[in-house]
C-alpha cells in the first residue's frame, strides 16, 4: 500500500481515502495502491460497502500528466494495463460502492468516480473530462463508463468540448445521483459530503451481502449483453441465492413476521 491512499474500516464500511495533496494528482503509485486497496475490501467480511473519497477540498483533478508527458507509445501500452485496471479493481467490487466528491473530479479522477455505483457531490464540486485538450481521450473507463451512464450524446459533449460542469447539471444529466449544498449544511470544507455518503452506505451494513452482490453482478453484466443473456444470467444468480442462509432467514421472517425485519449474517 502507499501513503497516497489510506484505508480505513469503521462500522462496516470502507473509506478509500485518496490522499496526494494538493490535487490527487493519479500517479502510477496511486493507481497501483488503489487497486490493491480495492483487491483488500473484496474479500474482507468485515467490510459491506465502500466510499472512495479524496478529502474535503478535492476528489482527484486527474492523472499524474507531468509523469505521462514523455511516454511513448510502447511506454503506454505498458501502463494502458494498470491505468485501465486500477479502475476496473474498483468497479469489480462486489459490495455497494460510492464516490464522495468535493472540488475536483476531473479526468481520471471523473473516471474513478464513474468506477463506482453511486456518486454523491458537494454544491461547488465540478466534473469533467479533459483529456482532449491535451491531445488524448479518456483512458481510464471515461469512454465506455460514461456513455453508458447519461448516454451517448452527452458523453460526446463532455469529451468532444473537455468541458467541466457543475454539480447541478452532473445531477440533471445523472453523472451524480446527489448534490450536497455544503454552505446550507454549515459545512465549507465538504465534510457533509462525506457524512452523507457514510449515511447512504449505512443501508447496507448487515444487510444479506451475497444477494447485493448477486445483484450488482447481474445489473452490471447484463448491461454488457443482450437482453437475453442478460436475463439468464440473472436466473443463473437468483438460483444460487438459495444456497445461502440469507436467502432462507429472509423468507423465514417474512412468513412469519412481515417484510423488513429478518435478521441477515451475510452467510
Amino acid at each position: 500500500m502507499s501513503d497516497f491512499v489510506r484505508l480505513e474500516i469503521e462500522d462496516g464500511i470502507a473509506t478509500l481515502r485518496l490522499d496526494r495533496p494538493p490535487m490527487n494528482a493519479l500517479n502510477a503509485e496511486i493507481q497501483a495502491a488503489l487497486a490493491q486497496a480495492c483487491e483488500q475490501v473484496s474479500v474482507d467480511k468485515d467490510v459491506a460497502a465502500v466510499i472512495v473519497y479524496g478529502g474535503e477540498k478535492v476528489f482527484a483533478a486527474g492523472a499524474d500528466i507531468k509523469e505521462m508527458a514523455t511516454m511513448s507509445y510502447t511506454d503506454m501500452a505498458d501502463h494502458g494495463t494498470l491505468l485501465q485496471g486500477f479502475t476496473r479493481a474498483l468497479a469489480h467490487i462486489p459490495k455497494p460502492t460510492i464516490a464522495a466528491i468535493t472540488g475536483y473530479a476531473l479526468g481520471g479522477g471523473c473516471e474513478v468516480a464513474l468506477a463506482c455505483d453511486f456518486r454523491i457531490a458537494a454544491k461547488k464540486a465540478k466534473l469533467g473530462q479533459p483529456e482532449i485538450l491535451l491531445g488524448v481521450i479518456p483512458g481510464a473507463g471515461g469512454t465506455q463508463r460514461l456513455a453508458r451512464l447519461v448516454g451517448p450524446a452527452k458523453a460526446k459533449d463532455l469529451i468532444f468540448s473537455g468541458r467541466f460542469v457543475s454539480a447541478d447539471e452532473a445531477l440533471d444529466m445523472g453523472l451524480v445521483d446527489e448534490v450536497i449544498d455544503t454552505d446550507a449544511a454549515g459545512d465549507e470544507d465538504g465534510c457533509a459530503v462525506y457524512a452523507a455518503a457514510r449515511a447512504r452506505m449505512a443501508q447496507y451494513v448487515g444487510g444479506p451481502a451475497y444477494a447485493l452482490r448477486a445483484a450488482k453482478e447481474a445489473i452490471d453484466r447484463g448491461l454488457e449483453v443482450d437482453l437475453e443473456t442478460g436475463l439468464e444470467i440473472e436466473r443463473m444468480v437468483f438460483s444460487a441465492l438459495f444456497a445461502t442462509n440469507d436467502q432462507k432467514a429472509g423468507m423465514e421472517s417474512f412468513i412469519a413476521n412481515g417484510p423488513g425485519k429478518a435478521t441477515f449474517t451475510g452467510s
